[in-house]
């Protein structure tokens, strides 16, 4: 009898062990939880380049798609209405963090929300558009890559000059849905000033009106022309790059611009940025507060000159231009 209870009470046992058990080794073996990352593109996933860049930043810092991430992708294709609805969207999925490109997208991002961190991988003077406080305190819900475009335009006039002493009279191609074209015309008209050049602004949004816009600045016999870095440009680099060239127009712009085509460059490595983007979505991720996190600048700028298209052009690059140039395309 005394055996008989002695068993039941080791069998109790032994179940009660397992009940405790198997909870605990199914925890075990859930899956990790999968990082949601909404992105916010305002182009087509076609005409970001860089991409690559991002993913492979992600990647080196141990995420992988399908794995321990998930990006949901929302892309305006170069309508910048678009964004807004866009931006909701994805805050709607619950997705933990946002990642844009341009200020335009990055500015529907913060519109859309003031909770959910924004890394904005490349943005033009992100302290003058309001997006940041400052760049070592960011302060809200939003950091990461940021450059000073209208300096970095005005720039572009200088070396327009350089290569062309005569020049008088110098196109700007801008988008007019972008918000930092005010603080780039101001910036441009302040050096066209000093270095008598004469400005006058040509609006584009989409790749259909670049031809007409182009004929235009032709018709107004304008020396050269510089493109602001703005998404859509950047994505039809070849294309602008191609038709200033048929046009016999030299052409200045950022650095991939001069790579496809066009005939100078200058300024940030525009991949180098994306790469980077990795960076802030992985300290954000690991508990870093977006207001604490200090957004970054470029340190290193390139120019680039294509002496294909100076060919084409016939025009003469001096050598001055050429002992300063990073990247010459021959």
């Amino acid at each position: 009898m005394a055996s008989h209870i002695e068993r039941r009470k080791f069998l109790a046992t032994l179940l009660g062990g397992a009940a405790v058990a198997w909870p605990l080794a199914a925890r075990a073996q859930q899956p990790p939880k999968i990082t949601r990352i909404g992105f916010l593109g305002a182009t087509a996933p076609s005409d970001v380049f860089a991409l690559d860049r991002f993913r492979a930043g992600l990647r080196d810092l141990g995420y992988v798609e399908g794995e321990n991430i998930l990006i949901d992708f929302r892309w305006a294709e170069g309508n910048y209405a678009r964004l807004a609805e866009y931006a909701t969207e994805l805050i709607r999925l619950r997705v933990d963090i946002l990642v844009t490109h341009g200020t335009p997208g990055t500015l529907a991002a913060r519109q859309a929300t003031k909770t959910v961190p924004i890394v904005m991988i490349v943005s033009g003077d992100a302290v003058a558009t309001g997006l940041i406080a400052s760049l070592a305190r960011p302060g809200g819900n939003v950091t990461g890559s940021t450059f000073f475009d209208p300096e970095l335009s005005a720039k572009r006039l200088e070396l327009i000059k350089e290569l062309s002493p005569s020049a008088k009279r110098v196109a700007v191609l801008l988008n007019p849905g972008n918000p930092v074209n005010a603080p780039i015309i101001e910036a441009m008209g302040r050096t066209a000033e000093s270095l008598r050049l004469e400005l006058q602004t040509f609006e584009a949004r989409t790749p259909d009106e670049f031809q007409t816009v182009v004929s235009n600045m032709i018709r107004q016999r304008v020396d050269a022309v510089a493109v602001t870095q703005d998404t859509p440009f950047v994505s039809n680099s070849r294309k602008i790059a191609e038709i200033a060239s048929n046009n016999r127009l030299a052409a200045i712009g950022f650095v991939y611009f001069a790579q496809v085509g066009g005939l100078l460059g200058y300024g940030p490595d525009i991949g180098d940025l994306w790469y980077r983007g990795a960076y802030f979505v992985d300290k954000i991720l690991k508990g870093t507060k977006p207001a604490d996190l200090p957004a970054e600048q470029p340190t290193r700028f390139i120019l680039t000159i294509n002496a294909r298209t100076a060919k084409t052009l016939d025009v003469e690059i001096p050598a001055t231009l050429l002992a300063r140039a990073d990247e010459v395309i021959e």
